[in-house]
């Protein structure tokens, strides 16, 4: 009896430290989107983000929306060109629940128009910071980045008055306002310019868009002497950025894009993808 009641013992050591070799986590076993760190710590892990996947960035848009931003589509006579212009272009991406976009550009007699959609899930991989902490970080230096102007009008929506107690509008301020020249004659008023837009449709802070979000608007001269505008909107929705990118190059040189026109079209469809997110 004393030599079984040896072995056992024995047994009950041996499985003891089989036990302690082979506890613990085990590599690969936690989530692909887990933060590191020390989890044997006592510290509060900040909480992961709202959501784990993003929506098809070319199918984000419905075709309503499309034939309103790329006029050209419906000019399209052949089905299959058609199909393939609806369908967009998917940008090259490792991991489509992390990052997708898609590009669409498509000619008119008009114009040619080029819009591009990215989704971009922000992950940290920080305890001590949650995803999205992080994404209002990027989203703070996009922000930045943009170089957004001041309002150039008052609440009342007035023209700013200047040191002088004249008053000058958003567009004399931008391109110099009438004044004194060197020699203290008057300066001519300068000419309206196509380049600025009113001041309700200056680069600027939305209010009614995700968590955060602005708007970009600039001219620019393409391959040709036709200006070319791009309306950029950025929005943030918990820890996803959506970024809309809509230009437009008029055939003719004369013809400048209308800035309002382009602003309500991008501003719709980043509702629409807002809605898609939060559906």
């Amino acid at each position: 009896m004393q030599r079984k009641a040896y072995v056992s013992g024995a047994a009950v050591l041996l499985a003891a430290v089989l036990a302690g070799c082979t506890g613990g986590s085990g590599v690969g076993s936690s989530a692909p989107d887990s933060k590191g760190g020390d989890t044997g710590t006592t510290a509060a892990v900040a909480q992961p983000g709202k959501y784990r996947t993003l929506p098809e960035a070319c199918g984000a848009a419905d075709r309503d929306t499309l034939d309103a931003l790329l006029p050209g589509i419906q000019e399209t006579t052949d089905e299959t060109q058609q199909e393939k212009a609806y369908a967009g272009e998917a940008t090259l991406t490792y991991d489509t629940d992390r990052r997708d976009g898609c590009d669409w550009k498509v000619a008119s007699a008009a114009a040619t128009d080029h819009l591009f959609v990215d989704f971009e899930r922000v992950v940290s991989y920080d305890n001590t910071v949650s995803d999205e902490s992080k994404a209002e970080e990027l989203y703070a230096a996009r922000q930045t980045a943009a170089d957004l102007p001041e309002p150039a009008a008052s609440a009342s929506g007035g023209a700013t008055p200047s040191p002088s107690g004249s008053t000058v509008g958003p567009t004399d301020v931008a391109d110099g306002a009438a004044g004194d020249d060197a020699s203290g004659a008057p300066s001519s008023p300068a000419s309206p310019s196509t380049s600025q837009p009113p001041a309700d449709l200056q680069p600027r802070v939305l209010d009614d868009l995700g968590d955060e979000a602005f708007l970009d608007d600039k001219l620019s001269t393409g391959s040709s002497t036709a200006q070319q505008r791009t309306v950029t909107v950025v929005f943030r929705t918990s820890n996803v950025i959506v970024t809309i990118e809509y230009s437009e190059q008029p055939t003719a040189s004369a013809n400048t894009p209308d800035s309002k026109e382009m602003q309500d079209r991008a501003q719709e469809l980043a509702q629409e993808l807002a809605s898609r997110l939060n559906g």
